[in-house]
């Protein structure tokens, strides 16, 4: 039992940021340790006991739990049949006991059973893609993913992966047919032709190739991964962002939130069995070393002088745990090179620095003036270090650049910002008003509480538009809300995400002790909803922008909302506060202008266009199987793209320049040029980006 006083000892962080579903698989059985019967029984009473809503764990919640997992292992109703449900259902009331015990019956018998059927269905796919494949008939495969009925017999399931695989094949087909057929008509002297038989033949390889590497990665995932997708399943049916961390994956959590890790700054990838070097970090020990290149094989890593280990067909995750290691160590890896030499390379671990996940800014010249522009891409902190880096500190150095070259405004870019950090949001707010709430935040049993800026130092006071979407979630909805809401920024973009919810870490080897050196990970759990401080929330309903613009996924299902067990929204007392830099009535006007030049915009009407091809291609569930019918198709939809292509080539580019202290930070730096000069170049066409300019000059 977890006391009180034990609850005290327990590490813990406020979070702000969205979760998102782990679709792991693995197959394997063993007998439950010790650990695993404790993992459950902790969880579930920490569940009880300090969530923010807790469930009643009871028949309901049991029955619940069943369908969820049964999703998580077959989403699309793929491998299990409905006599395997029946089967299974034996323990649809019986889950909430299950986990109270810490007995995990249902979840290893599931487990089983879908094995059972991988193994099968990897032989089929060996059987189906050995022949060749009729496409002029008329056929076509059906598939909802929403569907609630598993398929009856094998029959019909051999027959459902049939018309899957040839789907699949009938695309790489189409797509060899055009490629060849194109090049002919350039009259390309290097192209050999090839007939119709022997590029279906090539495509059903190609097939069997990439399904032969997924079933792979599916045995690669061991116990430990498919626990925590269960024990996922069960945090989850509190809320979505309730979730379970094994230690590895709290690590992993802890690097994206700071930005750096201990290593040798190398994106790797699986490849055919094989750990493949997709891209190195600028200025890692990696780049600096010289020798390790992308595409490069790695097949066996040595700590210093120790025996090298074969990473060949070896989990990804392992793979990295070996590559990582302590400031200051010597890491060698044997690598493959594309020539096929071998090569042994030493590497010296440091700490990496992913700038990409950190404040930047550049400034955007239009017309003679100067425009700030700042990157956000999540509210990070170090969690080890309450001294380390974070982004309000990041905040305000850009802030201070932009305004020594004497901007006319800027822009805050948080599209694609799941949040982090509730601290931090608050601080960034206050660089922006003189004092007052951000944000209201309520526990489970309590009143609600003001999170309040209490500098009065206003570090820009100019023109602020904030620049939002669809992905901008929690920490960045309370910042963009807080700015709205004090008539202080012009909020430009799409509605955002909808979570209002705040998280809490809990260590679970603090939460109780065993025996064993295996460490338990931790629970994120919901502890409290936020609220903006005008008293509505932001939870299912996001943020709407004042100035609302056409985006080509604006039709998709997407965001707080359809999260089945996400918690309500409501509505409590607002915080006093004072509007003092009151810039309503530039907004209104910036508004009005800006919702006329989207009208007027050719582009943004092609955009609406294809908004609203994308949400029909998404809702489709028939799928032709007719090689002339598919092709049609995809000429069809190769000409609405290049028209769209033709646009985007066609916008002028804005002048993006580096701020004064960026370019006597960079100095000579050949490294530090070119990686700015990359990402300045990256948003020079960003209409949207344009858009929140012209948005800029009518605040003015």
């Amino acid at each position: 039992m977890i006391s009180n006083a034990n609850m005290r000892k327990i590490k813990y962080s406020l979070l702000l940021i969205p979760a998102f579903v782990l679709l792991t698989l693995a197959f394997c059985y063993r007998e439950t340790s010790q650990n695993e019967t404790k993992l459950s029984q902790t969880i579930v009473e920490i569940l009880e006991n300090y969530h923010y809503q807790p469930q009643k764990i009871n028949d309901d919640f049991s029955e619940k739990l069943f369908f969820l997992y049964i999703d998580r292992l077959d989403a699309d109703k793929r491998f299990f049949l409905a006599k395997d449900i029946k089967k299974l259902s034996k323990y649809k009331k019986d889950l909430d006991d299950q986990a109270r015990k810490g007995s995990y019956a249902f979840f290893d018998e599931a487990n089983a059973i879908h094995s059972e059927r991988v193994s099968q269905i990897s032989k089929w796919n060996q059987e189906l893609l050995a022949k060749p494949f009729d496409f002029k008939q008329k056929d076509y495969f059906v598939f909802n993913e929403d569907s609630a009925e598993f398929l009856n017999s094998e029959a019909e399931q051999k027959l459902f992966w049939s018309k899957s695989l040839k789907q699949q094949v009938l695309e790489k087909l189409a797509r060899k047919m055009d490629v060849q057929e194109k090049a002919l008509e350039r009259k390309d002297t290097f192209v050999k032709v090839k007939s119709y038989d022997t590029l279906e033949a090539e495509s059903r390889r190609e097939v069997l190739k990439n399904q032969n590497e997924w079933f792979s990665r599916l045995k690669k995932f061991d116990r430990t991964d498919l626990l925590s997708m269960y024990i996922n399943c069960i945090t989850e049916m509190f809320d979505p962002h309730t979730n379970y961390f094994p230690p590895a994956d709290k690590e992993n959590f802890d690097i994206r939130m700071s930005g750096k890790l201990e290593g040798i700054g190398a994106q790797l990838q699986e490849k055919d069995g094989f750990l493949k070097v997709a891209a190195i970090v600028p200025g890692s020990p990696s780049y600096k070393q010289g020798q390790l290149k992308a595409g490069d094989i790695i097949l066996k890593v040595a700590q210093g002088n120790a025996e090298p280990v074969d990473v060949t067909n070896m989990k990804i995750d392992d793979a990295i745990k070996l590559i990582r290691g302590k400031k200051g160590t010597v890491v060698k890896l044997t690598v493959k090179k594309p020539d096929e030499s071998l090569v042994i390379i030493p590497i010296v671990r440091e700490v990496v620095v992913m700038e990409d996940s950190y404040a930047k800014s550049a400034i955007i010249e239009h017309n003679g003036l100067k425009y700030g522009y700042i990157n956000l891409p999540t509210f990070y902190v170090d969690m080890n270090d309450r001294n380390g880096r974070s982004c309000a500190k990041d905040m305000a150095i850009e802030i201070e650049k932009l305004k020594k070259d004497n901007v006319k405004g800027i822009i805050l870019d948080l599209r694609n910002n799941g949040g982090g950090s509730l601290g931090d949001v608050v601080d960034i707010g206050g660089l922006f008003i003189d004092k007052g709430p951000m944000s209201l935040v309520k526990s489970r049993d309590s009143k609600p509480e003001v999170l309040e800026d209490e500098d009065e130092t206003v570090l820009w006071d100019g023109a602020l538009t904030i620049m939002v979407n669809e992905n901008s979630a929690s920490a960045s909805e309370i910042l963009a809300a807080a700015m709205q809401d004090y008539k202080r920024a012009a909020i430009i973009g799409t509605p955002t995400f909808g979570k209002g919810t705040v998280q809490r870490f809990i260590d679970l080897d603090d939460a109780f002790r065993t025996t064993s050196d295996e460490k338990l990970g931790s629970l994120k759990i919901t502890i409290q909803k936020f609220y903006r401080i005008n008293g509505t929330t932001t939870q299912l309903v996001g943020v709407t922008p004042d100035i609302i613009m056409p985006d080509r996924y604006r039709y998709l299902e997407f965001g707080e909302k359809e999260n089945n067990f996400a918690l309500g929204s409501d509505k409590i007392a607002a915080a006093y506060y004072n509007i003092s830099n009151n810039r309503e009535m530039a907004i209104k006007n910036a508004v009005a202008n800006s919702s006329k030049r989207i009208a007027e915009s050719v582009l943004f009407a092609e955009i609406e266009k294809l908004a609203r091809k994308i949400e029909k291609q998404n809702n489709k569930t028939r799928f032709t199987l007719n090689l002339e019918e598919y092709r049609l198709e995809m000429k069809q939809l190769e000409i609405d793209n290049k028209k769209y292509d033709e646009m985007i080539k066609a916008i002028q580019s804005y002048t993006i320049v580096n701020a004064s202290d960026d370019e006597l930070q960079i100095g000579s730096d050949e490294i530090k040029k070119k990686i700015k000069a990359d990402w300045n170049k990256s948003f020079e066409k960003d209409i949207y980006i344009q858009e929140a300019v012209n948005v800029l000059k009518d605040l003015n």
